[in-house]
């Protein structure tokens, strides 16, 4: 007899050999536009993140509009206004997480000539949503939304990842001292766990310490219609 069961869901354990490290700080204001300029500082206290292909470095991301503050348009000569509660936040495999937590504690680094006082870390596990959503994901200038996806679809199905809704927001150019780097949000709903575990683990596309290609749990598409 051949008996295939499916594992359930809600057996299968978080995997622990990649986490997000998430950092409390303390800064007024930090350019919309702050991806290069993070990792740059970043790169200063930890030599070794270039050589870590399993590091991402989360944007710093505040909410949307709301109480009459209107958020800015993307540039690096507008800003981002933080609250107490807003947090830095670094993808890494489990052996260099000693590493971050104990060199980043109480360092003051200086993204676009913003301030950052780095406080205490904690180690947050990978989600076990099965929607996931990326700020930023590497695109070429002349790329329409349909390019886009069919490429990252391809790029999806290389890995193992069967796209079933995918969705991405507007082009987004990131400054870097070479040029500009283009990218896109981009939500995928309804993956297996597996699937959804292997993506947060690996990422989509180059530049991770930038925040480009790193998924984050998700529950609706309204910010990336908004493409937030």
């Amino acid at each position: 007899m051949y008996w295939n069961q499916e594992v359930s869901p809600e057996a299968l354990s978080v995997p622990d050999d990649i986490a997000d490290i998430v950092f409390a700080i303390e800064c007024r204001q930090l350019p919309v536009d702050h991806a290069h300029a993070l990792s740059e500082a970043l790169a200063r206290y930890l030599p070794w993140i270039a050589d870590e292909p399993l590091v991402g470095v989360h944007t710093i991301h505040v909410a949307g509009s709301q109480n009459g503050w209107e958020r800015p348009a993307h540039g690096t000569e507008n800003y981002l206004l933080l609250s107490r509660r807003t947090r830095l936040s670094i993808r890494a495999p489990k052996h260099r997480i000693d590493d971050l937590l104990e060199n980043l504690r109480g360092t003051r680094i200086e993204v676009g000539g913003c301030p950052i006082t780095i406080g205490e870390g904690k180690v947050k596990p990978l989600s076990r949503e099965t929607t996931l959503f990326s700020r930023h994901v590497v695109s070429l200038p002349d790329q329409d939304e349909e390019t886009f996806l069919a490429n990252a679809a391809r790029a999806l199905a290389a890995m193992g990842i069967r796209v079933r809704k995918a969705l991405c927001g507007k082009f987004t150019p990131l400054d870097t001292p070479g040029g500009v780097l283009g990218t896109r949000s981009l939500l995928l709903a309804d993956l297996s766990i597996e699937e959804s575990f292997l993506l947060q683990r690996l990422g989509l596309g180059p530049n991770r310490l930038m925040g480009c290609g790193i998924f984050i749990p998700h529950k609706g598409v309204a910010a990336v219609s908004k493409g937030h």
